[in-house]
């Protein structure tokens, strides 16, 4: 135990100490720390220490080769920081990749993996500890280096640059300190093989988890509320794209928004090219060595939320014979596998570690108990194919070609919109849908012991309700469902096996997304920038009505009447779009917020959008003391009810922080878009923190674009906050501003859009 012990503490500590220090101080620092220790660990100690050094220590033929390879690499940063890569082979424009981004923010980066490997308890300690078990659960190291080494040349050789990149950067960086990867292998690189925010994974509930593999009791996660998460609204996944026709276009060119609605500083944006034909801009999730949603110069695509049911839950009959386990499939009982799994963590005296026998059956690992029945999972494990798909489509030239990517099956939890070059726009549903028998409602865990049950192979990609240049002369996705996609033009639902689109149905986003795409003719990149800015909030269409009429039946000596007079004169007027200068915005914003906290509960036991349930069963008494309730919380928090939007809706980005800290001293910048919640397109997610009375937002949009594929591409952008993860860089906030206006800048796609906006040239 004393060895394993301080195995695991001079892993996580000595070593990297020991990288920093001269040789003197080197048998200094060894002759202190085995001096304390009992002689008979003496020479494990020092072995031990010696082995450590040489693993964290790059090579001197390491450090040659990663120079050569630099010098196949050319960085060009432009006068807004972002990275332009050229490389000579793919595999040089990853390595130039890996370094840029290391560059930019290695801290995101490497927590990027630290949660892909199920690796955050050796950073934060014992509360993380089911978090990475449940990583563990589906991904192993082990399991990932058999499939490095089983993959394709081209692939291998994108993998060696991902990591030695990385490694360079460590090397030539040491004032950085990794919190747990002091070296990056190139399987690594399959732990997190494509670029959504919370993948299936994460889907697995931690604290059941814990109460099955814990053996200990543990407060059930609670009910999830629809409408509401911790002080604030619960935003909407999904991100917004839109393709537009050339039929559609002044210019007679397709055009393509990008809009993803991500965590904020989620993700890079950069362009990288290469001599092999690689030519790809947009936006990069921190630590991947592909664009993952963007363009290049002939295609582009954009990623949004799938509904589709891509992950399923199994009732395992689990029986114990002697000191095997059995469970039942079919008319045999079939040995459960067990296998033992272990967590390190940190603590104040060090590395220690959690050791766990896990389960699983051919559905998959067991995740929790349910009604005397262990439950297993399944869901998609493809790393090859996945990383395959995610960098491949970066290359492709064409429809045809994209949509052969689309083949590999290997992306579960998006949609994709599409435009190209040669007037082609498309919508792909998610590509790795398992076929079921639809006797069964696969939305709740299904009998695992019977074989009907069993997935049957996949879908094809044109069993999905796809569309390809629809009459309509435009696509949309959000976080809503299909069949909306191209208005009338979109595929029915009855053509579909029920699994295709698990639960989703029209949203206020999605509502809105008809109202600036049908029937209007003539966009331009412009035109398609402010629609995707339009700042009309349609939740409040059967709402404010609702309110209104509430207060107009309203008996003359009843108190509400004269309380809130103002406050239904200025709904009544209002015109449902939200600015910094709008005072309504505020009001309905905090009305809409207080209705989801007394009637969401009520609302979902109707079956209703409560919306819906405002507009049609809410009582008088409920609508107009929600309101208030909201303008004296208004008036409590600001001073006056009347506050305009834009003092309470703010972005702020003070440090480098993955959870950003708030601060009402602090500086900030007024952002005129509300929450998806209410039907904007531009989605800022945003609330008051334990110490802040103005709303700070941290998700929402996170990058947008705005794409046009001539002759040659024409593209602006906007990031939130800026390029650069460093508080001290002019980087750091410079896109603040832009970003919460709308005001898109130039892409400098092109070399000779660069001239005159080059800040700095450089190889890695």
């Amino acid at each position: 135990m004393v060895v394993n012990y301080t195995t695991r503490v001079l892993k996580s500590e000595t070593a990297s100490a020991l990288l920093n220090i001269s040789n003197s101080a080197k048998k200094l620092f060894l002759s202190s720390l085995l001096s304390s220790a009992k002689k008979f660990f003496f020479s494990s100690l020092l072995i031990l220490a010696a082995t450590c050094f040489a693993a964290q220590s790059p090579s001197k033929q390491e450090i040659a080769k990663w120079q050569v390879q630099a010098q196949n690499v050319q960085i060009t940063r432009d006068d807004w920081g972002i990275a332009h890569i050229k490389g000579k082979t793919d595999a040089d424009a990853v390595f130039g990749m890996m370094y840029t981004q290391a560059e930019d923010d290695f801290n995101r980066v490497e927590t990027n993996y630290i949660n892909s490997m199920g690796r955050l308890a050796e950073a934060e300690g014992e509360s993380k500890i089911y978090q990475d078990l449940r990583m563990k659960l589906f991904v192993s190291p082990e399991e990932m280096k058999k499939q490095y080494e089983a993959s394709p040349a081209w692939l291998k050789n994108l993998m060696d640059a991902y990591a030695d990149g990385l490694n360079y950067f460590l090397s030539k960086h040491p004032e950085v300190k990794p919190r747990v990867i002091t070296r990056f292998e190139p399987w690594m690189a399959l732990t997190f093989p494509e670029g959504s925010i919370g993948g299936d994974i994460e889907g697995v509930d931690i604290k059941q988890l814990q109460s099955f593999y814990g053996k200990e009791l543990v407060t059930q996660s609670r009910v999830e509320d629809k409408y509401l998460e911790g002080d604030g609204v619960r935003e909407p996944s999904g991100s917004n794209g839109m393709a537009i026709a050339p039929s559609n276009t002044a210019g007679h060119h397709s055009l393509l928004l990008i809009n993803p609605h991500t965590s904020f500083f989620f993700r890079s944006e950069l362009q990288v090219t290469s001599d092999e034909g690689l030519h790809a801009y947009g936006a990069v999730t921190w630590g991947q060595f592909f664009i993952y949603q963007g363009f290049n110069d002939r295609v582009g695509w954009m990623h949004t939320s799938s509904g589709v049911d891509a992950v399923d839950e199994y009732l395992e009959t689990v029986t114990k014979r002697g000191d095997k386990l059995f469970y039942k499939y079919g008319n045999e009982e079939r040995p459960v596998t067990a296998t033992e799994i272990v967590v390190p963590y940190k603590t104040d005296k060090g590395m220690v570690q959690k050791k766990f026998t896990v389960y699983r059956t051919h559905h998959g690992p067991i995740v929790r108990e349910a009604d005397g029945h262990w439950v297993s999972v399944s869901l998609m494990q493809r790393p090859v194919k996945q990383l395959t798909q995610s960098f491949i489509r970066t290359k492709a030239r064409d429809y045809k070609q994209f949509k052969e990517t689309m083949e590999l099956k290997a992306n579960s939890s998006n949609n994709t919109i599409f435009a190209d070059a040669d007037g082609d726009i498309a919508y792909f549903h998610g590509n790795f849908i398992p076929k079921r028998d639809t006797h069964f409602d696969f939305t709740k865990p299904v009998d695992g012991s019977n074989p009907a049950t069993d997935w049957k192979g996949l879908l094809e990609v044109d069993q999905a309700p796809n569309l390809l240049n629809p009459k309509s002369g435009w696509l949309y996705n959000s976080n809503n469902w299909p069949w909306s996609a191209a208005g009338e033009s979109s595929g029915k639902r009855e053509d579909f096996p029920v699994y295709v689109e698990e639960g989703r149905s029209e949203s206020a986003r999605g509502f809105h997304a008809l109202r600036v795409l049908k029937d209007k003719k003539d966009f331009t990149m412009e035109s398609l920038r402010d629609a995707a800015y339009d700042s009309y909030l349609p939740w409040f269409e059967k709402t404010i009505p609702a309110l209104v009429k509430a207060w107009d039946g309203t008996p003359a000596n009843d108190p509400m009447k004269a309380k809130l007079a103002d406050q239904i004169a200025l709904l009544r007027a209002w015109d449902l779009r939200w600015s910094v200068s709008s005072v309504p915005t505020s009001v309905a914003v905090f009305w809409g917020t207080d209705l989801m906290r007394t009637l969401g509960r009520d609302a979902k036991k109707a079956e209703l959008p409560l919306e819906d349930y405002v507009s049609s069963k809410a009582t008088r008494q409920e609508l107009l003391q929600s309101l208030a309730s909201a303008t004296d919380k208004l008036a409590a928090d600001f001073g006056s009810w009347k506050t305009p939007w834009g003092e309470i809706n703010r972005f702020q980005r003070l440090t480098s922080d993955i959870v950003q800290p708030f601060n009402d001293a602090g500086p900030s910048i007024p952002v005129g878009f509300t929450s998806a919640v209410w039907g904007s397109l531009a989605s800022f997610g945003a609330k008051a923190y334990p110490n802040t009375k103005k709303w700070y937002g941290t998700s929402g949009n996170s990058f947008v674009a705005v794409v046009e594929f001539g002759p040659k591409v024409r593209a602006m952008a906007v990031t939130a906050g800026g390029e650069s993860g460093h508080p001290e860089s002019k980087h750091f906030n410079d896109e603040a501003l832009r970003y919460s206006t709308g005001n898109l800048r130039e892409i400098y796609f092109y070399p000779e859009q660069l001239k005159g906006h080059v800040e700095r040239e450089y190889r890695p």
